[in-house]
């Protein structure tokens, strides 16, 4: 019954390995084993909660985003230049978000009405909105940001920032949102079948669409976000942040041919990726190891996770169709036949017998 249960719900599975990866951490050194230690991963999971949302999203239509990280440099890069300006925070912000908004739709465009393949399309944004990143910065670190700015991520009420608990709600809304207003199921019928979504009534090019814009827009508020935890913003942010957010989806059991997942699980899958590099800074490993010792966790949880559902698969199927390849099986299943046949003739004889 447990397997069941961790074959249907993956969020389950993830929600172990997390707590594995701690009771690890809790054998090195007791003291980590705190709340605090999880509302640190919890903070240092923001950036990547938030891309994860948006990936889910696109993923979902059965398409794929690479130029997340780009569009959230470019985000961060826009509103630390407004700021610097002279810019108010809200508006500089405010023209941030529209600007990852105005490249998600971009790439959705591109998708859905130009039918361009969603890699293809995504690549050349990569490097197109990258190159923007470095044309707007001349190549240079932005720094002297507002300390007000800086604010939004410093700890507050209940050892939350006023960004955390904006993505706890974001999180939150985002997974109900998906599951069950008619335009997150739609997202998903597109990815499960389009042209069964489109015979369905389902505006298949303008959810496609529809789903790119947020994921960019939700790039921007990364990139926002990314700026005000560090206070400065170099002329690299974001890089690499595409494949982080795709691993995290796909590790909390979203599909990548679409149709499947939630927000729940790709944010688990988020808080794993990052666990495992807030767990290697707080065993004072040497940081080129994060990236060696994180990717070789990663693969061989995907390979185990996949082995383990591989053979669950066939247990399933084997105890499904059993009576017909083990003789055996099937005598015994004939036999319970026959008796409950001649339990039900013994109660229809007494009950005729009666009248």
């Amino acid at each position: 019954m447990i397997i069941r249960f961790l074959q249907r719900h993956r969020e389950a599975s993830v929600a172990l390995i997390i707590v594995f990866l701690f009771a690890i951490l809790g054998l090195v050194d007791r003291s980590y084993l705190s709340f605090d230690t999880v509302l640190l991963v919890y903070g240092n999971s923001l950036i990547l909660f938030v891309l994860a949302i948006g990936a889910t999203m696109v993923m979902a239509t059965h398409g794929l985003d690479v130029s997340v990280g780009s569009i959230m440099g470019l985000a961060a890069v826009v509103a630390g230049l407004l700021m610097n300006a002279g810019w108010g925070i809200p508006a500089s912000i405010g023209v941030a978000l529209l600007v990852g908004l105005l490249c998600g739709l971009f790439n959705g465009a591109l998708v859905a009405w130009l039918k361009v393949s969603a890699i293809v399309a995504t690549l050349g944004t990569l490097g197109l909105y990258r190159g923007f990143v470095h044309l707007l910065s001349g190549g240079s670190w932005i720094e002297g940001l507002p300390e007000g700015f800086k604010a939004l991520t410093k700890a507050g009420s209940l050892g939350l920032s006023p960004v955390a608990w904006l993505v706890l709600v974001l999180l939150i809304v985002a997974h109900l949102g998906l599951r069950y207003t008619a335009f997150g199921r739609s997202m998903f019928a597109v990815g499960d079948n389009r042209e069964g979504a489109r015979l369905i009534g389902i505006r298949v090019n303008e959810v496609q669409i529809v789903a790119y814009g947020l994921n960019g827009l939700l790039s921007a508020l990364a990139g926002v976000i990314f700026a005000s935890q560090i206070g400065f913003i170099p002329n690299t942010a974001g890089t690499g942040m595409e494949m982080r957010a795709i691993s995290s989806s796909v590790l909390g059991g979203v599909s990548l041919l679409g149709g499947t997942g939630t927000v729940l699980g790709a944010a688990l899958g988020a808080y794993f990726m990052t666990s495992i590099d807030s767990i290697l800074v707080l065993l004072r490993l040497e940081a080129y190891w994060n990236d060696i010792i994180a990717g070789a966790i990663l693969l061989v949880v995907l390979i185990t996770d996949g082995k383990i559902r591989e053979a669950v698969d066939r247990h399933l199927r084997y105890q499904k169709y059993r009576k017909f390849i083990d003789p055996q099986a099937a005598g015994q299943h004939a036999d319970a036949a026959k008796a409950a046949g001649r339990t039900v003739k013994t109660v229809l004889e007494t009950s005729e017998a009666r009248k």
